[in-house]
Order: C-alpha cells, then structure tokens, then sequence
C-alpha cells in the first residue's frame, strides 16, 4: 500500500526539518508552502521532490484540499508543519494500512505548550482523523479548525503524534491574533454577530472550562497560561466580529 504524507506550511525552516525527517518512512511526501520568506522550500527539497508554492492563501481547508490532490498514494497522512511522527505511531500507521480495518484513522494529539506536554485542558487525548484512504474523503473547506468530512466512526491508532504547537509566548500570541481574525471572518461568512458581551462571557467561558472543568489545573503554570490564552483567543474573536459586522452594515 502506498503511502502519502502531506504538510502545508508557510515559514516553518526552523521546525519543518524534523517534521519531514519523522515522515521519511512515507513513500511520497508533498509538501505545499504558502510563500515563505525563509528557507522552509530550500528545506523541503532536501527530503521530496515534490515541493509546490501557492500564489494566495484561501485558508486551512483549501489549502489542505489542495496538497492533497497532488498525493499518489492509496493512502494519505496529513500532518502539520510542527507535527512528528514517533517511532510507535510509524508502526501503527503501517500496519494500519497493510490490513485495513476502517477507511479513516484517528490518532491522539500530544501538544507542547511553551515547552511543557499538555496531560490535560482538553488537550489530551485530541484525537483527531489524519489518516485516510485517498478517493471521497476530502477536508472541509473552513479557513480555521478544517476537518475531515467522511462517514461512519474512524479506526482508532493509540500512539500520539507529537505537536510542538508553541515553543514561546510570542508563538502563542501571534496564533492568537491570526486564529481570531480568520475565526471571525468564518463566523461572518456563516451570517453570525458579535458584541461585546458576547466577547466577554465567551472568553470567560472559554477560560473556565479549560482551567476548572477540563482539569487545566493540573498542567500547572502553563496550564493556567493556556486557559488565560483560550479566553483572549475567543474574546478577541467575538470583538473582531462586531467589528466585521458593524463596518458590513455601515457600508464602510
């Protein structure tokens, strides 16, 4: 069974080496920049030959659509620029496609936050579908948080990919920045409306639920961090929505 791993990436020189290295067991890897301005598609050539550069930026989804109709592979891993692949998840993966049992695999998604790996916050375990038989399944086209659309319950693998998501404070700000803006340009599109007490109770909510209910607690002074920044995330989702939806009534 051939196997294709795909990656998007836009800027990830410093990351994408060890990416790239953990998916070598692939038999193609397609990697699809969006533009860097660093050395991400000098990299990425020293490990494929099929490295394409996208003119624009249509969001997650698209782009993901689009890396994946240059794989070949009867089967397709989809992972990202900060993701590695561990030796006990090559072999599930492998194995998994050698005898398949399901036309979708999920795995668990071990995330470091600022230099700890998250046990809990709701972020352990994340499973999440990222490996796939090519044909029908295809992502959605949303420009954040895209996911598989398919049917039936995916086949499950149980070592975790690891996801170096935020190794600083400025990583974690400028995701929160860019999550916000492209959340809410989503939420408009889908005919929503923001406010400012909106704003304010969800971002409240959201750092609730991940600190208290979700037992953030217990991934101890990043787990706190990362409550406080789910909240700033979802607060400044909802203000730049009203924002959108004020300047798209007044015409301006």
């Amino acid at each position: 069974m051939k196997l294709s791993v795909i990656i998007i990436c836009k800027n990830e020189e410093s990351r994408l080496g060890a990416t790239l290295e953990s998916a070598a067991f692939a038999d193609e890897i397609i990697v699809l920049d969006s533009g860097s301005s660093d050395g991400t598609v000098e990299l990425a050539r020293q490990f494929t030959d099929k490295v394409f550069v996208a003119a624009d930026w249509p969001g997650f989804g698209v782009q993901k659509n689009r890396a994946l109709a240059y794989a070949s592979g009867e089967w397709v891993l989809s992972i990202d620029a900060d993701e590695r692949v561990g030796a006990e998840l090559r072999m599930e993966i492998l194995a998994a496609i050698a005898a398949p049992q399901a036309e979708v695999y999920e795995m668990p998604i071990l995330t470091s936050y600022c230099g700890r790996w998250i046990r809990h916050s709701g972020w352990w375990p994340d499973y999440k579908p990222r490996l796939f038989r090519r044909g029908t399944i295809r992502f959605t086209e949303d420009r954040v948080h895209e996911r598989l659309s398919f049917q039936g319950a995916p086949g499950r693998l149980t070592a975790p990919l690891y996801h170096e998501s935020f190794r600083t404070l400025d990583e974690v700000l400028d995701k929160v920045n860019r999550y916000s803006s492209a959340g809410a340009e989503q939420a408009l599109m889908r005919g929503k409306r923001g406010g400012l007490g909106k704003a304010v109770a969800h971002g409240i909510w959201a750092f609730l639920r991940t600190y208290l209910l979700r037992a953030g607690f217990l991934d101890g002074r990043e787990g706190f961090m990362l409550a406080v920044s789910n909240g700033e995330g979802v607060y400044y989702r909802y203000v730049k929505l009203m924002y959108l939806s004020e300047k798209g009534r007044d015409g301006k």
